[in-house]
């Protein structure tokens, strides 16, 4: 009879012994991720956490100019923020800065939207020639773009008031725009407009690019018209998207100052004051950095609630979607 041979015994896998003293999984390695961001983190909390904290502790103390030099400041508690709350004129520029964001953000997104659309529908030259004026408008620096338009809107050598004229409109020789208020925030908001709609625009257009080809095509196969398909198909699918750049919008159209500051610093009067601004104008003109400061925490608590809407209708569509 042959000879049977003996299986041999299966391995068994033993997990490596570690010394004692150590825990399982950890070594020096391991530490290197955190080594390598820790910088960055450093950073952040010097650059972003600590200026934070220094104005929630300013906005509850008695700071004046005696008291940025000597440093004893005295804790009032909430008295800077019932100051503010009882002054009609923060109401009014409170009132002003809402509607000054919605006149943005209402422009920006359709605008934006628009060229998104249109940059979808044109040819490789045409879309490369359009993203890159899109990319160069977004990478001027603000208050170069700021002193452009005051150059445009010059009431003596500006090109707007010579076209105007020009085109037979007498009444805009030699027009002070910047002497009107209404005049000067409507040259605010098409200057941050125009700064805002590259990044709005380029960004929904990336967006648009991912959805299918074939669903526009048999929605044309169906009769159904451009309106409707953006409503009943583009929007939908681009939803987070859009409440993504709309979000980013109202906040940075909600915190915009250096416009503001170059061009008409809160003026004429108050035609062009927002809470950045009102913020500033408090602390430096009557030294009242404890005003100031208080005026800066409820323009980040108004964004974050921003912030929070936005996440909140993110997370209801995730849950919509499982």
């Amino acid at each position: 009879m042959p000879a049977v041979r003996e299986r041999p015994a299966p391995r068994v896998h033993r997990p490596p012994t570690t010394p004692p003293g150590r825990r399982p999984g950890r070594s020096p390695h391991d530490l290197w991720p955190y080594a390598l961001i820790a910088p960055a983190i450093g950073g952040m909390l010097y650059l972003l956490v600590y200026p934070l904290v220094r104005a929630v502790v300013i906005s509850l103390q008695d700071f004046r100019l005696r008291q940025l030099i000597s440093g004893d400041a005295e804790f009032v508690g909430l008295r800077n923020y019932r100051t503010l709350l009882s002054d009609p004129r923060f109401w009014e520029v409170t009132g002003r800065t809402f509607v000054f964001m919605a006149v943005n953000v209402v422009l920006i997104m359709v605008v934006s939207t628009l060229v998104a659309l249109m940059t979808e529908r044109l040819r490789r030259v045409g879309r490369t020639v359009v993203l890159c004026a899109l990319v160069l408008a977004w990478a001027m620096p603000v208050v170069a773009a700021t002193t452009v338009f005051q150059w445009l809107f010059h009431s003596e050598f500006g090109i707007v008031n010579q076209s105007l004229t020009a085109l037979g409109f007498g009444s805009f020789d030699r027009y002070p725009w910047f002497a009107n208020g209404t005049a000067s925030f409507t040259i605010l908001v098409l200057l941050i407009v125009w700064q805002s709609v590259p990044f709005a625009a380029v960004t929904l257009y990336s967006a648009l690019t991912t959805v299918p080809a074939e669903l526009y095509e048999s929605a044309r196969l169906d009769g159904a018209s451009a309106s409707r398909i953006f409503r009943s198909l583009t929007f939908p699918m681009l939803r987070p998207i859009f409440m993504l750049v709309l979000s980013l919008e109202v906040i940075w159209t909600f915190k915009a100052f250096v416009q503001i500051w170059v061009m008409t610093r809160g003026g004429p009067g108050d035609a062009t004051t927002i809470l950045p601004v009102y913020a500033v104008q408090t602390a430096l003109s009557s030294q009242r950095y404890d005003l100031g400061s208080a005026a800066s925490m409820i323009t980040v608590v108004l964004m974050s609630g921003v912030l929070v809407l936005y996440f909140r209708q993110m997370f209801r569509q995730e849950d919509d979607l499982r």
